[in-house]
């Protein structure tokens, strides 16, 4: 699926466009063979602006830099008691 349009080609076929960011593309479209705008699927920033968030969490960085280091302990949810 083609993922990047001039301005004239997404004139033409916008529908194929948005088909291809709805798939999960990031479809890039140019000016003068320059990249001007980008399209993504509203899932595809909805989980962007989500990770975005939780890195300016503190304390959400603060279990990532933990697990990262291995300081963490997982128990199987069968341990947890109802």
């Amino acid at each position: 699926m083609k993922d990047t349009y001039s301005v004239r080609e997404l004139q033409r076929d916008t529908a194929a466009a948005v088909r291809a960011a709805e798939s999960g593309a990031l479809v890039t479209i140019t000016r003068h063979e320059r990249p001007v705008v980008h399209v993504i699927s509203a899932e595809r920033l909805g989980g962007m602006i989500e990770t975005m968030e939780l890195l300016a969490d503190p304390k959400f960085m603060a279990q990532l830099k933990k697990l990262r280091a291995g300081k963490l302990k997982f128990y199987p949810l069968s341990s947890v008691e109802d």
